[in-house]
């Protein structure tokens, strides 16, 4: 008979009470559980990266980890990535206008890898950026369209944010 453990997972910002065997992966847990089927199952050893999700804002591999290791963090996979509207967000609008995926399936890997570094480093180089995308493993893309993608994201990352800056710097006309 198997054991079943309850445990409490906050999935972009959601929250879900699940009764799992212990030995699930998040992986399995994420696509089969929770209907996010964005996550991708790859090598299922985490070399790939396919499965790279945020666990507390950091990227990991969700083939690697066990669901009930992650209660308590915050998760957040490549469906957190949308607008509200349903419409692609910053990041994924520069994977698309710069080429940045093919067949698509590291797609979401790349993503969330590349959402966490874009967190941690405002104004990445792009040997910075080459060096934590060579994490991953694409077989069309050639990675040079990815590395261009996060790059123009930064960008605009940081132009939109120096606007807020900028604007709350300026003094009202009243």
């Amino acid at each position: 008979m198997s054991e079943i453990q309850l445990i409490e997972l906050t999935v972009n910002g959601q929250r879900y009470d699940l009764a799992i065997e212990p030995r699930r992966t998040l992986v399995d847990v994420l696509r089969h559980d929770l209907s996010l089927t964005g996550t991708h199952v790859g090598c299922e050893h985490g070399i790939c990266g396919a499965c790279t999700i945020l666990v507390d804002g950091a990227p990991a591999r969700a083939c690697l980890m066990f669901a009930a290791q992650v209660e308590g963090a915050d998760i957040r996979t490549v469906e957190s990535l949308a607008n509200s509207d349903g419409s692609m967000g910053d990041l994924q609008q520069c994977f698309s206008e710069h080429h940045g995926l093919q067949c698509g399936f590291c797609t979401p890997g790349f993503l969330m890898l590349a959402e966490g570094f874009l967190r941690e480093e405002v104004e990445p180089s792009r040997e910075e950026i080459r060096e934590v995308v060579a994490s991953n493993i694409c077989r069309c893309t050639g990675y040079q369209t990815i590395v261009d993608a996060v790059e123009d994201c930064a960008g605009r990352r940081r132009a939109a944010l120096q606007q807020v800056l900028s604007s709350e710097v300026t003094p009202s006309a009243d």
